[in-house]
């Protein structure tokens, strides 16, 4: 079967800017949001709340 191509919508990985780790990812729709998105997560190796910010996933 074909693949259906989703268009503007890519995956982003979350980046713990205190430990470097990716702990989470998301969906991003470039259409609407240009920069890079941020946001306070929970980091399960710091045990705290922090700030995650987007990067590539690999």
């Amino acid at each position: 079967m074909a693949s259906k191509k989703k268009g503007n919508i890519e995956l982003v990985a979350l980046q713990c800017t205190e430990c470097k780790r990716k702990n989470y990812t998301t969906s991003k729709n470039r259409k609407n949001i240009q920069g890079k998105m941020e946001f306070s997560k929970y980091c399960k190796f710091d045990r705290k709340h922090t700030i995650h910010k987007e990067t590539k996933i690999k």
